[in-house]
């Protein structure tokens, strides 16, 4: 199969197309780079884990444009989800209730629920529309590496997999949405962009999943993710004691980059490391964290050494990836 690039102002009808035939297609969102299918079209959606040998078991997000679609994807809409849509939508918070009788058990790994959010992406928002249907996207890269925040990213995994990638440049957040449980006792399933401490202003007994037994209700809770080629080894202490660290796993390991921010790359000897940003600023932090472990990839590394920082805002977010990416590292 050829794989087709084309920026987003040329790409709409073509994608667009290739969705209502049942086809597969990577388009950006503010998070990361999606892979989309038509959610009604169970056919459709298991090509979506052919292209990124998924497992079946790990359910998909369903992508919708307006309250209506998904009012056509869940049960019921409590006014809860409606005063936290109103306030976080479009943008990257994904809500879990409860779903419709009609909706494929691929789309939702055989859960009674189902996961939809509201991108803030326009070409995401229009392409949705021009559909007519909610689209099932999960992110655009082989299953387990790290999410493609850039259309080189996803081509790198894609090539060949699907007939058609979106361009639309590097996307803002850089990392998957926040997923939050509405069934049963609220749960922060995954940290992302929405932090606990905002969604604590609507739900103040919102608690953060530690651990799921069985099914996963949410991406990224059940398998590794995120991971690059490399080993990835996370840092951890204070900023000086991961400094310290960092320059000695620095100098003796061969084949070594160290991934850390502005302030430890100012501590270190040579050139051998990825700059994710300031520590002053979390949301560049998270937003470069894919990238810099693609990037460290491609340079060849075989160890990756990974700053990590608070669990505190956008960080709760960081330190999930790199615990999932890390694995027993």
């Amino acid at each position: 199969m050829e794989t087709l690039l084309l920026r987003e102002s040329e790409a709409l009808t073509r994608a667009a197309e290739l969705l209502k035939r049942g086809e597969v297609v990577a388009f950006k969102t503010e998070t990361v780079y999606g892979l989309g299918a038509n959610a009604f079209d169970k056919r459709a959606v298991h090509k979506i884990f052919e292209a990124k040998g998924r497992p079946l078991d790990n359910p998909l997000i369903a992508h919708i444009a307006d309250i209506s679609m998904w009012k056509s994807l869940a049960r019921e809409i409590g006014g809860g989800a409606l005063s936290l849509a109103e306030r976080f939508w479009p943008g990257p918070l994904t809500i879990i209730l409860p779903k419709a009788m009609f909706i494929p058990d691929e789309v939702t790994a055989g859960l009674d629920t189902i996961a939809a959010r509201m991108p803030r992406s326009p070409f995401a928002l229009e392409l949705i529309r021009e559909c007519g249907f909610p689209i099932a996207a999960p992110s655009a890269n082989l299953s387990g590496k790290p999410s493609p925040t850039t259309a080189a990213a996803v081509l790198e995994d894609m090539d060949g997999r699907i007939p058609l990638i979106a361009d639309g440049g590097v996307c803002e957040v850089g990392v998957e949405s926040t997923v939050i449980s509405l069934v049963d006792e609220p749960k922060v399933l995954r940290p992302g962009a929405v932090t606990l401490e905002q969604l604590r202003e609507f739900i103040p007994d919102i608690v953060l999943a530690d651990s799921i037994a069985g099914k996963p209700m949410s991406p990224g809770m059940k398998y590794r993710h995120y991971a690059p080629l490399a080993k990835l080894v996370p840092a951890s202490g204070t900023a000086d004691e991961q400094a310290a660290f960092l320059c000695t796993q620095y100098d003796i390991t061969p084949n070594a980059i160290v991934i850390c921010s502005e302030e430890t790359a100012a501590k270190l000897s040579s050139r051998r490391h990825i700059i994710l940003g300031s520590r002053n600023s979390p949301a560049v932090i998270l937003s470069n964290l894919f990238e810099s472990l693609r990037e460290a990839d491609r340079r060849g590394a075989e160890t990756i050494f990974m700053e990590t920082f608070g669990a505190d805002g956008a960080f709760l977010a960081f330190r999930n990836r790199v615990q999932r990416a890390a694995g027993e590292n």
